[in-house]
């Protein structure tokens, strides 16, 4: 079977728990979900659904305590710590709510950040920032620093910095949480755009029902559990 038959995402029985003292609490509980390639998932739920740790399960933060997490037909849950942070910096870019920006740096090159691990002369790695900003209709701002642009400026620098290694999966952690509704509008619709136009798989958790109709699918969950899902 050819490779692009399957799910972009394929998670099979997953679960996940944590040791606090002598309790173990199991935080996902047999979660099976398909994702594929191209799809633009929002996943809604009450404070400790789990849907954040689904979230960094996904996106190679975290290792499942059992079931099948595969990524382009991996296995990435049996990968090591540094099979793990290769594949992560290849395939994965992460967009949080609090920008995570460096407060010393430009925009440019806070955008650069991720390549400087890669193989590429510096007038590469400015090259793609400066695409990447142009993507997210920035190159005016590339000079400012943090301080010097307002948030919803400072998160397009954040899906900038995500875009610059063009990563086959955008991992949203309440991206709009911090913004009021006219800017996290335009910040979704930039999502949108990367997902309808650039074909960027985009899993993103939030709160927000406005925010999730953005998304082509709508996934519930509740205490650890999918409880159902909607299409748009």
């Amino acid at each position: 079977m050819n490779q692009d038959t399957y799910p972009l995402v394929e998670i099979r029985n997953l679960t996940k728990a944590y040791v606090r003292g002598k309790q173990r609490v199991e935080v996902l509980h047999g979660i099976n979900l398909d994702i594929p390639d191209g799809d633009f998932v929002a996943l809604m739920g009450p404070s400790g659904s789990g849907k954040t740790t689904l979230l960094n399960l996904i996106g190679g933060l975290d290792s499942p305590s059992s079931g099948v997490l595969k990524v382009q037909n991996q296995r990435i849950d049996d990968f090591g710590s540094d099979e793990l942070a290769a594949w992560r910096a290849n395939t994965v870019g992460f967009i949080f709510q609090s920008y995570n920006l460096m407060p010393v740096l430009t925009a440019q090159k806070n955008v650069e950040l991720p390549l400087l691990l890669a193989d590429m002369s510096s007038g590469e790695r400015s090259r793609r920032a400066s695409v990447a900003l142009e993507l997210v209709g920035l190159s005016d701002r590339s000079k400012h620093k943090p301080n010097e642009l307002s948030g919803g400026q400072q998160q397009r620098v954040a899906i900038a910095r995500a875009l610059v290694s063009d990563p086959r999966i955008l991992i949203c952690d309440e991206p709009t949480g911090d913004l009021d509704r006219v800017t996290a509008d335009e910040v979704l619709k930039l999502l949108q755009q990367l997902n309808h136009d650039f074909g960027k798989t985009i899993i993103m958790v939030t709160h927000d029902p406005k925010a999730a109709e953005y998304a082509r699918r709508i996934v519930h969950l509740d205490k650890g559990t999918l409880v159902d899902e909607a299409s748009h």
